[in-house]
């Protein structure tokens, strides 16, 4: 992979066609961003984004670089505004997903791109673009593999599990097919042991992971989600603590080599801090405290909402309190449904333990339905334990329909996307703030957009 991005780089300085140089630099950028051995990555993306500031989009080459800043933008953390400027710029006029001259990898990542930016269901429309022009095309092996994988980790954002599952399923038997070395293969086994994780199936996660061999050796290309901070992960679920604090401490060391900051696109540092709690609180917070800082540098309600809610896990319950309400504030405006019902399920048991019962019992019971949509059977049940604990009956979950928008939902949806804040809306519609936040909150998840990508999925 060096030798190969070496020798795209001495050519690019020796030919006089500027439109050959850009189309080289554009294949240089694409490996550099995926050789997980490259020596000089921060360097690599400080001229990257030299280089994409001077990009207007005119061609595919420049389309490309630009897709690959975007990409470069949320490993590395940076504000969430400045990776959708690349990502739309580069979307804009249009990449396919089987030009065999510049592959498929720069549109998978414009697409991942909207998904960690709060915008899943703009990226599930490309992937579903993608295997359209793939099987099109037929071509139905390590490609379709990474597709169904990819879509499957979309849907695992926006905690559709029982979807995910299926989907990454599907890539994991493609990618089986095609050859057990092919990097596919480790997208889908990660993918599915951290499905299977929130779906509260910890025992087959670990039995997945067995019977391939999972992260017992460090890839040579970036895979995600990260083979090493999931096997940590997985030890962490396992109960396997001090496994997990070494697992997590590498990843995280060797992501921070690559100037890979983010806790959207890598939670190691969540992870770790949860699994230090017991042992080093100091270190706990520290990790805790600089994710979350990271997270509100990203931008975005997921992001935020995710880390706050792990700072206030290693937190004594009435302090805690006003982070986790702060968290399911920012996960109210997010499509992250699974994160969401943590959120609420964590709020409920914190207030139940200071004695709050009723406000308690709103958070449980809303998070028990968004578990229980969600496909998150242990999160469900741990929801039901805390109910029966306060002395109450869990109700019958009801069924609702997934991606079909009630009347008031998109009444409420139409005038979040003419600009109101949720006071004015709750002022138009009769209620109150609460009511248009879990509106709201029911809205971004169908949909799989933030507030600011509202008006598009819309159709306005």
């Amino acid at each position: 992979m060096q030798e190969a991005t070496g020798l795209l780089d001495e050519e690019a300085r020796r030919t006089t066609s500027a439109r050959t140089r850009r189309r080289m630099q554009a294949e240089q950028f694409k490996w550099n961003a995926v050789d997980a051995a490259d020596p000089d990555a921060r360097g690599r993306s400080r001229l990257l984004a030299q280089y994409a500031r001077r990009l207007t989009g005119r061609d595919l080459a420049e389309r490309h670089i630009l897709g690959l800043r975007a990409w470069d933008v949320v490993m590395r953390g940076e504000p969430v505004a400045l990776a959708l400027d690349h990502a739309e710029r580069a979307l804009r006029g249009g990449m396919s997903w089987t030009d065999q001259d510049f592959g498929f990898e720069v549109p998978a990542a414009a697409a991942l791109t909207l998904m960690y930016c709060d915008q899943p269901g703009r990226a599930e429309e490309l992937f579903h673009d993608g295997i359209a022009e793939f099987e099109a095309k037929g071509w139905r092996g390590a490609h379709l593999s990474f597709a169904y994988t990819l879509l499957g980790y979309i849907r695992f954002r926006r905690g559709r599990l029982a979807e995910a599952e299926d989907f990454v399923r599907g890539g994991l038997r493609i990618a089986d097919r095609v050859d057990h070395g092919i990097p596919a293969r480790l997208y889908a086994v990660g993918t599915l042991i951290v499905t299977l994780l929130a779906r509260g199936r910890a025992d087959d996660a670990q039995r997945i992971a067995d019977s391939y061999h999972f992260g017992e050796e460090v890839p040579k290309t970036v895979v995600y989600p990260d083979p090493q901070a999931v096997r940590g992960r997985l030890l962490l679920a396992r109960g396997r603590i001090d496994e997990a604090v070494h697992e997590l401490t590498a990843a995280g060391d060797r992501l921070r080599q690559r100037g890979t900051h983010n806790p959207a696109w890598s939670p190691w540092q969540l992870d770790l801090a949860v699994a230090l709690a017991g042992s080093r609180p100091d270190r706990a917070r520290h990790h805790a405290d600089e994710a979350l800082a990271r997270a509100r540098t990203f931008g975005t309600a997921s992001a935020i909402g995710q880390a706050l809610r792990v700072r206030a896990a290693i937190t004594e319950p009435a302090r805690a309190i006003p982070l986790l309400a702060e968290a399911v504030d920012h996960l109210e405006q997010s499509p992250a449904a699974y994160e969401l019902a943590r959120a609420l399920v964590d709020h409920g048991t914190a207030l139940r333990a200071v004695g709050a019962l009723d406000q308690a019992a709103q958070q449980l019971y809303r998070g028990l339905e968004t578990a229980v949509a969600c496909g998150a059977e242990g999160l469900a049940t741990r929801a039901r334990d805390q109910l029966t604990a306060a002395g109450l009956r869990p109700r019958r979950s009801s069924a609702t329909e997934r991606d079909g928008l009630t009347i008031r939902e998109e009444q409420t949806a139409l005038l979040a996307a003419e600009g109101l804040d949720n006071a004015v809306i709750a002022a138009r519609l009769g209620t109150d703030e609460q009511a248009v936040s879990e509106l709201l909150s029911a809205v971004f998840t169908k949909l799989g957009t933030d507030r600011l990508g509202l008006p598009r999925a819309l159709g306005l």
